[in-house]
């Protein structure tokens, strides 16, 4: 079940997505990690790491005389994690099979922590937010990119089947357990915790087909379709129907795509 029950898989498809939102978000995410100071000899949780394309980044950040622990509850993607780190020979990457919400976190004492869309798919968020915060040192860091608003994303001019896809997968995720805007809280629970928000910025995109964000969450509508399907949430009918809108508006001349809202929250711990 610890891979069945992932709401986006680990299927070879979504950890080739992910490798490709990555990248796109990138710049964002070495922007923040700068912002927080994390840098060379830094201890730093990678938390809910997936097949570790950040874990990478992190890891060029904090040199060989830091270590980025990488939590994940998936085999699968920490294999690839773990394969990543063997060929670039990043001894400073302390993989973990562990679930964030079950279990004790295995390290403590670190300069910062990192998350990234992870607190919105757990049961028990808040909790989980606990111990990790509890797992920095004082004046340590916490970095998160999570949604605040998920339904932003919408094409221009509408397209009511692909509204109806972000909705089901926001109604899936809810079912799951998990709660796609958990941006909403997470400011107010770091508040709660004793933590100081230091900064708070929102990114949300407005682009055409020509521009490369615009793969990065098509490459997810265009997987999630299928996962739909084989969840039972979508019929075959309402798939084709999905899938005919989405080309046939993408293809009109200046159809826009916005993207879902993200909230970047840069916290301290005092």
């Amino acid at each position: 079940m610890a891979e069945r029950d992932y709401v986006l898989g680990t299927h070879d498809d979504e950890i080739y997505r992910l490798g490709f939102q990555h990248r796109v978000w990138r710049p964002r995410a070495l922007d923040a990690w700068a912002r927080a100071r994390i840098g060379d000899g830094c201890k730093v949780i990678d938390f809910g790491a997936g097949p570790g394309f950040a874990t990478m980044d992190l890891a060029e950040m904090v040199g060989p005389q830091g270590a980025v622990y990488a939590l994940e509850r998936s085999r699968r993607f920490l294999d690839t994690l773990e394969a990543q780190a063997k060929a670039r020979g990043f001894t400073q990457v302390k993989p973990f099979e562990v679930d964030v919400v079950a279990d004790p976190l295995p390290v403590s004492g670190a300069d910062a922590a990192w998350g990234r869309w992870i607190f919105a798919f757990l049961p028990k968020p808040k909790e989980a937010l606990k111990k990790l915060v509890g797992a920095v040192r004082p004046g340590g860091a916490l970095v998160l990119h999570e949604y605040i608003d998920y339904q932003t994303w919408k094409l221009a001019p509408a397209a009511p089947n692909f509204e109806r896809f972000v909705q089901e997968v926001s109604d899936n995720w809810r079912a799951s357990g998990g709660e796609p805007d958990i941006a909403r809280d997470l400011p107010a629970w770091l508040t709660e915790m004793g933590v100081k928000i230091e900064s708070l910025r929102p990114y949300v995109d407005v682009v055409s087909k020509d521009d490369n964000v615009w793969r990065w969450p098509i490459g997810f509508f265009d997987i999630h379709i299928d996962r739909l399907l084989e969840l039972n949430r979508i019929t075959p009918q309402l798939a084709k129907d999905m899938r005919d809108e989405f080309a046939r508006v993408s293809a009109q001349p200046g159809t826009l795509m916005v993207t879902p809202l993200v909230l970047e929250i840069i916290a301290r711990k005092p």
